[in-house]
């Protein structure tokens, strides 16, 4: 069988315990996947799963990248618009959608609820690419000081805490969004302009 044909299937078998591993990651939590729970989910034995991933820290690298690249593809859906100061409230506004969905997702991305999990750089890099999209729209709106980046940052992701925190199924948190950003942009390009 051609390299590239044998690369391609074990490419889609990764891609199917990863799906897998989400899905009892949405069920148990993050911290409770399982290699024995995740074998027996995709019909094979533990030992077989180590071809795949060698570990456990292995399989959250995976789906680390993984939960990046779902969230580069909803901010790639973004159309930019005029007002670059709109641009970032719909860039910040599908990134809490985003974040809120998915608990387990949100866990393993956002947080750090995993004792010795550090994702790998290539990894990483999948994660620093979503946030410089981010802070490119952030640039373009007129925040450009990392201070200011930071204040954005911290506002977005304590909103989304809270959301999910206090009441996962509502808006009581995040329907502030945009009024908090506003406020941030309007401090930030008011001090630049000094």
């Amino acid at each position: 069988m051609p390299v590239n044909k044998v690369a391609h299937r074990r490419d889609a078998k990764i891609a199917s315990i990863v799906e897998a591993a989400w899905g009892l990651a949405r069920e148990n939590g993050i911290q409770l996947v399982s290699l024995r729970d995740l074998a027996k989910e995709v019909g094979m034995q533990q030992p077989s799963l180590y071809a795949y991933f060698d570990s456990k820290n292995a399989l959250y690298d995976a789906m680390f990248a993984d939960g990046n690249r779902q969230l580069l593809d909803v901010l790639s859906a973004i159309d930019d618009q005029a007002d670059p100061r709109a641009t970032l409230k719909a860039y910040l506004g599908a990134f809490a959608d985003f974040a809120t969905a998915d608990p387990a997702r949100n866990s393993l991305l956002f947080r750090r609820l995993l004792p010795g999990f550090e994702p790998t750089s290539e990894s990483y890099a999948v994660a620093q690419e979503a946030l410089g999209r981010v802070v490119a729209v952030m640039n373009a709106a007129g925040v450009t000081d990392p201070g200011d980046i930071d204040c954005l940052v911290a506002m977005t992701a304590g909103l989304i805490e809270a959301q999910l925190s206090n009441e996962p199924a509502g808006d009581r948190w995040l329907r502030h969004l945009d009024r908090m950003t506003d406020l941030l942009v309007d401090d930030a390009t008011e001090r630049n302009h000094r």
